[in-house]
């Protein structure tokens, strides 16, 4: 089974430096690992693809506390646990896609009562429980934190761009190992409908202008 230590280890040995032994080893390469994992590493990871292991389906009763001045009538706060969203839709099998929202800050507007929504969620039973990851998911968690941490372990920015090709990803070792990781997902996974309205915003979590104060 997947576990932290696992993943720092794996980083360490992929940007060639010696695995770290336990998680309170008093070395460079365990407290620069620290920091990705503290910020939200695993959740960078997540919002990557559609990941099956962390996907989560609820519904969704609109706020009846908040009213737009405008737009669309009805607010649904966004869980707490969200990270992706997958689809929106009218009914609970999902056969009915919400085309007309907008997803803005944190909420999706709508001129229903009550949505269905299917999302990548980083809960502690869907995408932070390690022991449901795939080994293909697994090895881009380790890539992606091997890719944070080369440039200050080796301070050679071409071993960075073996991590890391902005221009051509799959000749880098963080995106391909992403690409086997979405491949391997969509293999297993049946044909997704986009969530995708006729007016999205997608913007960092703040104070809506829909909010009305």
């Amino acid at each position: 089974m997947t576990t932290r230590l696992q993943i720092y280890a794996d980083a360490c040995l992929l940007v060639g430096e010696r695995a770290v032994a336990s998680l309170t080893e008093e070395v460079e390469t365990r407290r620069l690992l620290d920091q990705v994992w503290n910020n939200n590493g695993v959740d960078a990871c997540l919002e990557e693809g559609q990941w099956e292991f962390a996907m989560r389906t609820v519904r969704i009763d609109y706020d009846p506390g908040i009213n737009p001045d405008f737009g669309y009538a009805r607010a649904f706060d966004k869980p707490d646990d969200w990270i992706l969203t997958s689809a929106l839709c009218y009914d609970e099998f999902f056969q009915a896609p919400i085309l007309r929202y907008v997803d803005e800050t944190g909420y999706w507007y709508s001129d229903t009562d009550q949505i269905y929504v299917r999302y990548v969620s980083n809960d502690s039973l869907y995408g932070s429980d390690l022991s449901k990851w795939p080994k293909s998911f697994d090895e881009f968690v380790v890539a992606h934190f091997a890719s944070r941490i080369v440039l200050k372990i080796t301070t050679d920015a071409n071993r960075l761009k073996l991590f890391i090709n902005p221009d051509n990803p799959l000749h880098s070792i963080r995106g391909r190992a992403l690409m086997k990781a979405k491949s391997k997902c969509a293999m297993a996974s049946p044909t997704q409908m986009s969530a995708q309205g006729n007016w999205s915003r997608s913007r960092s979590r703040g104070t809506s202008r829909r909010d009305g104060g």
